[in-house]
């Protein structure tokens, strides 16, 4: 009969420092076990009395999670000592024996992430996080690369490209997933979902799978539905709050959240959601990007159609909630699909900006790209919305001050420039192939048939004897006077009698108009025909001292175009988006940048403006670079037109590596201009 003796513990040491530099988690400090599922970590036993021999010695260990562990549910696991570990499941080896026992232990590859306790027999029982690992070739979400990986699991900081399509502007977020508090917040996020609130048992155990999870980040980034962590706001009113354009990264708003017993933070849209929700998938272990769609699309009855109205001066009116904003961000999500049919792994679409329901909660996604590229958008989730932001139809109606309405000849399109950031680069990455077809393509035929998109089918492209069309300077900067030109092409070959009304108004990035900018009608313009095209060239005078107090905090003017054909009663608009450049931010880093050893950065800014800038104020933040803290240096002095801003800042860095110093200017009249400065931190 074979002698067991069970393991006789006085201690043990969890060796947090070597397991999660080893499992990559390092940066969220080292002063707890925090682990990846799938891969065996370290712990090292000192026994009380006795000795460990191989193929007597036992030690029953139990781990568990949530609170109501199962192990029909996965969230508890019963096992002993084997002679190898197994990452299949739960498992462990003793590695060596000679003055402590080194027991190595592993999680299965499909574990639940979350808080977990695991049950050295007797002797007690230790706590650990367990997050996603996609170095794991067994977990859903394995991504292959290490560049990839670099990019989008360990980055802290990236950009996000807003703007517009015809000028897409670069902004620095700082995602900060591994600063102090952070997973901890991210954790309580998922501790706070309905879902888990209603059944806590069940959740825990959804949260082995990504879908899930993602899911729910979706939900709870907005407060919409739940204590979730942003509420959004569409409006210029944010005085009891903090305008989305003040943000310059994650921490701020998910410490607040966390601080403040799960209070909504104020203010935030569609970037902001789709930044925090990106830093909370990479604080979990899932990669994540985040990417932007400009001229999205926003369908709110799933006909795959924006119905757009117009005023007989061509300016836009509220008569449906379909709507197109000039950019759109979101997030992806890395992952398998083991719920679909082979062939949809990879990049899933995730939209945690509250639009519309699904399944009775503001979330979105994930739907895998590929889905949306061939018009698969029954798969779970949320297709045809997604669908829509690249691919609707837009039609636009002229309606007549007798309440009769027209159709328009337009050419406006939707999912143009889809944008993000390039894997170990600031440049810009178009993945527009990633969501759709080339337009015209035979493949895009059959996805528009498969998607029953007949509008899009049926659509004819109109040679019309008459284009119209807006030019514009190369480059617009804020405070500058400049003109901008309606373009008429005559191709009927006889002389045109027309109406032509060129208007620009604010417009906020989701659609929604401002003020008057400058206005012209031209009631009898004559379009003669030259050879071998007749061009009309009309231009509109854009001063600052018109638009300076009807711009919006993003800085866009909309110019609408329209043309009325007299002898035919035919409308043809052209709209076009103009987005105003703020001045640049020069930062200069003094000294040589080294972990640990303290540094100076002279931030400068010039007033592009023809007033005083009054209360100006630099805010900058980084990660592993200003020790998880905000700098804020203001300004005694104003600062006249033509001359420069200008602080000292002074920060420490916590790491080595390539970091991103990310600094916001406000003032009275020049708001929310953003810059950074990378800086390579030696060792």
């Amino acid at each position: 009969m074979l002698f067991v003796d069970t393991l006789d513990i006085a201690s043990w040491d969890l060796e947090c420092e070597f397991n999660n530099t080893d499992h990559r988690t390092e940066l969220n400090g080292t002063e707890r076990l925090i682990v990846r599922r799938g891969q065996p970590f370290t712990v090292n036993l000192h026994l009380r009395s006795g000795a460990y021999q191989p193929g007597s010695s036992a030690l029953d260990l139990t781990a568990e999670t949530g609170p109501q562990p199962s192990d029909q549910y996965g969230t508890r696991a019963s096992f002993g000592l084997t002679d190898q570990i197994d990452t299949s499941q739960w498992s462990a080896a003793v590695t060596s024996h000679m003055d402590m026992v080194s027991l190595s232990i592993c999680s299965p590859p499909d574990a639940p992430i979350g808080r977990w306790r695991l049950s050295l027999g007797q002797a007690g029982q230790f706590e650990f996080v367990l997050l996603y690992n996609p170095w794991c070739t067994g977990d859903m979400v394995y991504m292959e690369g290490e560049k990839e990986l670099e990019e989008y699991v360990l980055a802290q900081d990236g950009i996000i490209f807003r703007g517009n399509s015809q000028y897409p502007i670069p902004t620095p977020w700082n995602f900060g997933q591994f600063e102090d508090g952070i997973l901890d917040a991210c954790l309580r996020i998922l501790d706070m979902n309905p879902k888990c609130l209603r059944n806590p048992g069940k959740d825990a155990s959804g949260r082995r799978n990504p879908i899930y999870v993602s899911r729910v980040i979706s939900a709870m980034v907005n407060c919409n539905d739940d204590q979730g962590v942003l509420l959004g706001k569409w409006t210029n009113d944010y005085t009891d709050g903090v305008s989305p354009m003040s943000w310059r990264g994650s921490v701020e708003i998910l410490r607040n959240w966390d601080r403040t017993a799960c209070e909504p933070v104020r203010y935030g849209q569609c970037w902001v959601f789709a930044a925090v929700a990106c830093s909370v998938s990479r604080a979990l272990g899932i990669p994540s990007r985040v990417i932007t769609n400009y001229q999205s699309a926003h369908d709110s009855n799933s006909n795959l159609i924006i119905e757009l109205f117009v005023d007989e001066n061509g300016q836009l009116m509220k008569n449906s909630r379909d709507m197109i904003w000039n950019y759109h961000c979101w997030i992806e999500n890395w992952m398998t699909r083991p719920d679909l049919q082979t062939g949809f792994d990879g990049w899933q679409a995730v939209d945690p900006t509250p639009q519309e329901k699904s399944e009775g909660v503001y979330c979105c996604g994930p739907i895998p790209l590929k889905a949306i590229k061939q018009g698969e958008i029954t798969y779970k989730y949320d297709g045809p919305f997604i669908f829509a932001e690249v691919n609707a139809d837009v039609h636009t109606f002229w309606k007549l001050k007798d309440g009769r309405t027209k159709k328009v000849i337009t050419t406006t399109k939707v999912g143009l420039k889809i944008s993000t950031k390039s894997v170990g680069s600031d440049e810009r990455e178009d993945i527009t192939h990633l969501y759709k077809y080339p337009e015209g393509s035979e493949e895009e035929r059959e996805t528009f048939t498969k998607a029953n998109h007949q509008n899009k089918l049926l659509q004819q492209q109109d040679n019309a004897g008459l284009l119209i069309n807006v030019k514009v300077s190369p480059e617009m900067r804020k405070g500058c006077d400049f003109d901008v030109f309606a373009v008429v092409t005559n191709n009927t070959g006889s002389e045109k009698k027309c109406r032509l009304v060129f208007g620009s108004r604010a417009v906020s990035y989701n659609g929604i108009l401002g003020g008057n900018c400058g206005f012209k009608d031209l009631l009898n313009s004559c379009v003669r025909l030259y050879q071998p095209l007749g061009k009309y060239l009309t231009p509109l005078r854009m001063n600052f001292s018109n638009y300076a107090s009807h711009l919006t905090e993003d800085n866009l003017i909309r110019l609408a175009a329209l043309l009325v054909d007299y002898s035919t009663q035919e409308a043809y608009l052209a709209v076009r988006n103009i987005v105003l450049v703020n001045p640049e931010i020069r930062v200069r880093i003094l000294g040589e940048p080294k972990e640990r050893r303290k540094l100076a950065a002279e931030i400068t800014l010039q007033n592009p403006l023809s007033v005083p800038l009054l209360d100006c104020c630099f805010t900058v933040e980084g990660s592993n670079l200003t020790d998880g803290k905000i700098i804020t240096e203001r300004l005694d002095s104003a600062v006249e037109p033509g001359q420069d801003a200008k602080v000292k800042i002074y920060f420490t860095p916590t790491r080595s590596g390539l970091r991103k110093l990310v600094v916001d200017f406000d003032s009275n009249k020049l708001c929310h201009v953003k810059g950074y400065r990378n800086v390579i931190i030696g060792k």
